[in-house]
């Protein structure tokens, strides 16, 4: 994903970006300033490209800080939304820290049209308790854009951004924004709140599931955003989590026929593999079914990445057969490495059954 987000900062964009930006600051050297950005742009990595973009900007804006700003508050709407718009951002987290009223504003103003949720972290890490209470009066706003900065700005591990280690010590400290936003109309927010909760259970997993016990399941969006923030702990076999759904940590199930019809698999090829839950109990129980693939690393080790697949109100005495196919693919997060895998199938948190299957690279 990472290598197509880069592309987009290519000479198309910097072509576009140099019109725009002349048509709302005229002052701007349009052939320097479209020298220096493009300047060694193929060797940078994605990140690195839009960095080199907020360093050229202030080389060719006003030297005062508001006055930038203000610039480029009339050129993001003239520019497509998106990743690219992460720039705006990207200008006031390095060069706004000093002015940090000003520039919080600022950031609420760009987020709608890609999002500020890497910026204001610089904020948040430099001053956390003058911040917070700034991303507060956000998880309030008529724009959903802005209520879910309050959730994404403050995750405490953001993918793709630096640990914020004062959420990783209090998870406290975001609790009131979560609270606003544990039924949020806009999907785009609850997202946010599942996964602000999710990143909470990786450090503090009996305060995440005693938040969750506290609210109020029957309201839809509640229970959504309970349920997709629990997903790591139920997948461990948690049972404060698994409690919470009312699924038993100690079912009465086996797994029978778990089959993998092809052994031996190359990169694009699917991997099948079916089997059969059958209960051993004389009350029906509810299920999660997850799978989980043990893949090779370079080491020579492997990693256990689970899946989520079907839950199940499992009848008493009853059996369901589940049926999977997955392709074997390289993705921006995971390199494949030939040798041994194994698959393995477990109902609430407890593998049941394994078998093992071959790639070729």
């Amino acid at each position: 994903m990472a290598e197509a987000l880069k592309e987009m900062f290519n000479r198309a964009y910097f072509e576009r970006l140099a019109t725009e930006l002349e048509a709302v600051h005229p002052p701007l050297k349009r052939t320097l300033f479209l020298r220096e950005v493009q300047d060694g742009n193929e060797a940078r990595e994605l990140n690195a490209r839009m960095r080199h973009v907020t360093i050229t900007l202030r080389n060719h804006l006003p030297t005062d800080h508001r006055k930038a700003v203000h610039v480029l508050k009339d050129l993001a709407p003239r520019m497509p939304k998106g990743y690219t718009a992460l720039l705006y951002p990207d200008f006031v987290g390095v060069y706004g820290l000093d002015d940090p009223a000003f520039s919080l504003e600022a950031l609420k103003f760009f987020t709608p049209f890609g999002s500020s949720e890497f910026a204001v972290r610089e904020f948040f890490r430099r001053d956390v308790k003058s911040t917070l209470k700034v991303m507060r009066t956000w998880a309030e706003d008529e724009d959903e854009h802005v209520r879910r900065l309050a959730s994404e700005g403050s995750r405490p591990r953001l993918p793709w951004s630096f640990r914020l280690d004062a959420v990783v010590r209090d998870p406290r400290l975001t609790t009131p924004i979560l609270e606003r936003l544990r039924g949020d109309d806009a999907l785009y927010v609850r997202k946010s709140v599942a996964n602000h909760l999710n990143d909470l259970s990786k450090d503090h997993p009996t305060y995440m599931v005693e938040l969750l016990a506290r609210w109020d399941m029957k309201h839809p969006h509640t229970a959504w955003i309970a349920k997709h923030a629990s997903r790591t702990l139920i997948k461990a076999g948690d049972p404060a989590a698994l409690a919470l759904f009312a699924f038993d940590a100690k079912v009465k199930v086996r797994v029978e026929d778990l089959v993998v019809p092809t052994r031996r698999f190359r990169l694009g090829e699917r991997l099948e593999f079916s089997f059969t839950v059958v209960s051993g109990a004389p009350r029906a129980q509810h299920l999660v079914i997850d799978y989980a693939i043990h893949y090779r690393k370079a080491s020579g080790g492997t990693s256990r990445k689970v899946f989520k697949l079907k839950e199940v109100e499992l009848p008493a005495k009853g059996a369901v057969h589940l049926r999977k196919r997955q392709r074997i693919m390289d993705l921006s997060t995971r390199k494949h490495y030939p040798g041994e895998h194994v698959v393995e199938v477990q109902v609430n948190g407890r593998v049941l059954a394994q078998a093992s299957f071959v790639l070729e690279v």
